[in-house]
């Protein structure tokens, strides 16, 4: 069933340079007319044009030929003029005008956006996470076919491409090969699986992250280049489990990982090749006492999780430490880190 919606969309984008163009005509054509019919000169027969348009004065000294060719003019540049300042003037009050400065800034912010995340899907699992990146103020676009969503991402602050998140043509649109990371929370399994095995072959070292919705779904994603796989039915579950049973620990976790939390967080930290940090033990570098943090646990470059390391243990250029602390102490740290 066609789509009326975008009839009206196309009406309002291209009326208005319709409108100008049919004026910008009709002000050549009365200009090249004089010039045949009376002989002006071209300024002569411009400010003849406008004139006429206008209807501020008749232009003096016509032939018949010339005043039968003032009446068709000014009939034709009244009716263009009227049409043209209406139409601007409607698309003005409408809000067409900002709606498309709008567009032409998400177009301009599109291209340029990097270090983002891709999120495919905006339904409960996308909107969650959406919120979760912003308040971090991790840039994020968002991919989605339905038209709804989208508008709703766009009006939560994030960017939003009304596309299939499968089809590599929309992927390169916004942006993979600057992006960070891509999260595919599309509402099936099947969907999941094709958006993660078209971001794979295009970013072969892109870090991805799909939602399963089975057990079956797991093993499929994982196969088709998935880094990480969730199944929020699965971690809900679990969740209630520890909560029940041990409710002060859930609660700890829950401070150290939130990120509305201003006093305590949980954060992973790289350790770049130039860093000071490098091929030192914990001990040596003297983490905890110089930024008061507690290291967790050291993920190594072949993602072999060392938990709770032992002060001799050595960071590596690659590993990421798993550190707990302050936040300012946190971004003293990653900021060593970095090198």
């Amino acid at each position: 069933m066609p789509d009326s919606s975008k009839g009206d969309y196309w009406f309002r984008a291209q009326g208005p340079a319709v409108a100008v163009v049919l004026l910008v005509l009709v002000i050549a054509g009365g200009t090249v007319g004089y010039i045949l019919t009376d002989h002006y000169g071209a300024w002569d027969a411009l400010y003849a044009t406008v004139l006429a348009v206008t209807t501020l004065e008749a232009p003096p000294r016509l032939s018949r030929a010339g005043e039968v060719f003032t009446v068709v003019l000014v009939l034709g540049g009244v009716g263009a003029a009227l049409y043209t300042f209406t139409l601007m003037t409607t698309v003005v009050v409408e809000g067409g005008l900002p709606k498309r400065l709008q567009r032409r800034r998400h177009a301009r912010m599109l291209d340029t956006v990097k270090d983002h995340f891709i999120l495919c899907g905006y339904g409960r699992i996308g909107r969650i996470v959406a919120r979760q990146f912003m308040r971090q103020r991790v840039p994020l676009v968002v991919v989605d076919r339905d038209a709804d969503r989208i508008q709703e991402a766009i009006d939560d602050g994030a960017l939003g491409v009304e596309a299939d998140a499968s089809r590599e043509e929309t992927l390169k649109r916004v942006g993979i090969e600057r992006a960070r990371g891509l999260i595919a929370a599309v509402g099936t399994d099947a969907e999941n699986v094709y958006a993660v095995m078209s971001a794979r072959v295009l970013r072969p070292d892109l870090f991805i992250v799909g939602r399963a919705e089975t057990e079956d779904a797991i093993q499929k994603l994982r196969r088709a280049g998935a880094d990480r796989v969730i199944s929020p039915y699965q971690i809900g579950a679990v969740q209630i489990a520890q909560t029940a049973l041990r409710p002060a620990v859930v609660d700890f976790v829950a401070l150290a990982t939130s990120s509305e939390s201003l006093e305590l967080a949980m954060e992973e930290i790289p350790i770049g090749a130039g860093s000071v940090l490098a091929n030192q033990t914990l001990v040596s570098a003297n983490v905890r006492g110089r930024f008061g943090v507690i290291v967790v646990g050291i993920q190594h470059e072949d993602r072999r999780m060392e938990f709770n390391p032992a002060p001799e243990s050595t960071m590596h250029a690659g590993d990421k430490l798993v550190v707990l602390g302050r936040v300012d102490s946190l971004k003293a740290l990653e900021a060593e880190a970095a090198g």
